[in-house]
């Protein structure tokens, strides 16, 4: 989803015109319609698709998840050992890789353990003068409490790294496969120091991945080209890629019926059935590992009270909005993840949508008729939430019967994100889409005292949830860590921090002539192994 620092161009120059995108789709090329500016390239800052997409391409990890699937496969650490405790993780590092360079800088050297222990050690260490150099937050990392748990991370020569936890982690594999992990460039990050341009870490990215880096311009384009050192050369096979940035769906789509764009994303609802009759495209469609709901600021009055939470949640027409906003392509929610994850309750059933009762909570609450309130609503179409202005009208609606006044309040993506992790809202429409295959992955990054600041919108702590959530985590055993889970969904949908409403469906519009591109169940954007047909 899971969100921010103005970008300019960053040389300065001129870009090439949308006319000479489509230009470039030869077959060698492929340009992406992406819907947002990123706000930056340093993967452990940010947590949203559009950042993490525009990433993706430039980095890798010690162990990485097998495209299109969730299982876990080696990266830069070709295998790994655990020890019989559960405590100890042992990384033997891939040989030979090479890191990408630009005007600025030219690697001396290859990856080894340093670029690790510079990747992780200045997540987990305050006082890590890159850190303390250019000071910025990491919301993953401390939200999965990464930052508590990791006790060392050491290297025992070149090419093996040690990482100790505190406390068994259940999920610490699938966590490190996650964009936040992508290991970055010792070398580099010291010179940026010397230079005191620590910033340019974000804006001029460094990594070992399959396309480096070439320039940026916000709202405009993204251009890398193929890195020719990439060490598994069957997966770079596009000269060139672009990210053609545009917040309009029906223009994206637009451009890719023209052929000024061969991948696109998000498209509404209403525009599936002609992209699936258009011969000069192909729709992948897969069923949506993501969660759209509404989250009540419980640090704001009256949201501090859980029978105000109630009566919001049993005045929301579910169904309504399912019917208008996502037209078909998704299904009620009712529990804090989807259904398609292990360790669901499905015992849990919402409460039946109840204006009359709810409007009696409100009063019995001390909330007076008319009482005004905040509705935040998303900018950008996402699979989890395809309107959310639409979401938000009908939400105003339906919270008007109850005597509310309802104003709906919108910013930018990234100035939003980072408003609603300040809690500056009384309400917001969000959402999730799983990042890594594992429970903790929604119960934990989006529920837990941890994640406030980062992605619990909701400001909700309640340290009997934490208890479970935390003993879940450090419990080995499926069937154990399904029983504290469950119990965990059952907390959560009795104080109401959040109030879900739909699971979609992911559609995704390409071009006929792109091949190997898969569908990822984590909403990323994967362009290894692809290529265009002639």
């Amino acid at each position: 989803m899971r969100h921010t620092t103005v970008l300019s161009a960053i040389f300065g120059t001129s870009l090439l015109a949308v006319a000479t995108m489509g230009q470039a789709a030869d077959k060698k090329s492929l340009v992406f319609c992406s819907e947002g500016s990123p706000a930056g390239f340093d993967t452990a800052q940010y947590t949203t698709a559009t950042d993490n997409d525009a990433a993706e391409p430039l980095y890798n990890r010690l162990v990485e998840f097998e495209k299109g699937a969730t299982n876990v496969v080696p990266g830069l650490a070709t295998k790994w050992d655990i020890s019989e405790d559960g405590l100890t993780y042992t990384f033997h590092l891939r040989e030979g890789v090479k890191f990408h360079s630009n005007k600025e800088f030219k690697p001396t050297r290859d990856f080894n353990a340093d670029d690790v222990l510079f990747t992780f050690n200045r997540m987990l260490d305050p006082e890590h003068p890159f850190r303390k150099a250019y000071p910025t937050e990491f919301p993953y990392f401390n939200g999965m409490s990464l930052n508590k748990n990791i006790a060392k991370v050491e290297k025992t020569d070149p090419h093996t790294v040690v990482m100790t936890l505190n406390t068994v982690d259940a999920a610490f594999v699938q966590n490190i496969a996650m964009s936040f992990a992508s290991i970055l460039s010792a070398e580099y990050a010291e010179q940026l120091l010397k230079e005191g341009k620590p910033s340019d870490i974000n804006q001029k990215p460094i990594g070992t991945g399959p396309f480096v880096f070439q320039r940026y311009q916000k709202d405009s384009q993204i251009r890398y080209v193929g890195n020719k050192q990439y060490w598994d050369p069957s997966r770079v096979k596009l000269d060139q890629l672009i990210f053609a940035i545009n917040t309009d769906a029906s223009v994206r789509v637009q451009k890719l019926k023209a052929g000024e764009c061969q991948i696109t994303l998000h498209p509404r609802p209403a525009d599936v059935d002609a992209l699936k009759a258009d011969p000069k495209l192909q729709l992948l469609t897969k069923p949506g590992f993501n969660l759209g709901y509404i989250a009540y600021n419980v640090r704001h009055k009256p949201f501090d009270q859980l029978e105000v939470r109630q009566a919001l949640d049993m005045a929301v027409n579910k169904q309504s909005i399912l019917n208008a906003v996502y037209q078909g392509a998704g299904q009620l929610a009712v529990n804090a993840m989807p259904p398609t994850q292990w360790s669901y309750d499905d015992t849990i059933k919402d409460a039946a949508y109840n204006p009359e009762k709810a409007k009696e909570l409100l009063k019995a609450a001390g909330v007076k008729e008319g009482t005004e309130i905040t509705l935040w609503a998303m900018p950008v179409q996402r699979p989890y939430n395809p309107n959310a202005k639409l979401m938000a009208e009908m939400l105003q609606s339906d919270w008007a019967k109850i005597g509310l006044k309802v104003k709906i309040v919108s910013y930018e993506w990234g100035e939003y994100i980072k408003r609603t992790k300040n809690g500056e809202h009384d309400i917001s429409l969000i959402g999730w889409t799983g990042d890594n295959g594992d429970p903790d992955n929604w119960l934990g990054t989006l529920y837990s005292c941890d994640a406030i600041g980062g992605n619990n919108y909701s400001m909700w702590c309640d340290p009997a949830y934490d208890t479970l959530v935390k003993q879940a985590k450090v419990v080995t055993d499926r069937e154990q860590r399904t029983v504290l889970y469950k119990q965990a969904q059952q907390l959560l949908k009795q104080q109401v921090p959040i109030t879900p409403v739909a699971h979609s469906t992911v559609n995704q519009p390409l071009s006929a002539k792109v091949e190997g591109f898969k569908v990822s169940p984590f909403g990323r954007n994967v362009f290894s192994g692809v290529s265009i047909t002639p």
